[in-house]
């Protein structure tokens, strides 16, 4: 049969992830445009000033993100049969 994902946009042009030497391009243009040292500055009046969003970027690049965990358990209010739900007959 084939695998078919030219016919649902799994080829589609510019998916998947930039090539490494744009980002590498876009950083160097970055670097010209904004000054490191001036931007840590910034973020440091930031962080006195108690604004939460740059503490936390400041964290979050320094020491990275925290592992997050999600609960996969469902808990329903209500009590049902799933034999209900597929009308199967009880032998």
């Amino acid at each position: 049969m084939g695998d078919k994902r030219k016919n649902n946009g799994g080829a589609r042009i510019g998916a998947g992830r930039r090539p490494k030497a744009d980002e590498l391009k876009f950083l160097e243009r970055l670097d010209n445009v904004i000054d490191k040292d001036d931007a840590i500055e910034k973020l440091k009046e930031f962080i006195i000033e108690g604004n939460f969003n740059a503490l936390k970027l400041y964290l979050e690049y320094r020491f990275g993100k925290p592992k997050e965990t999600i609960d996969n358990n469902i808990y329903l209010n209500e009590q049902f049969n799933i034999k209900d739900i597929y009308k199967v007959e009880e032998t």
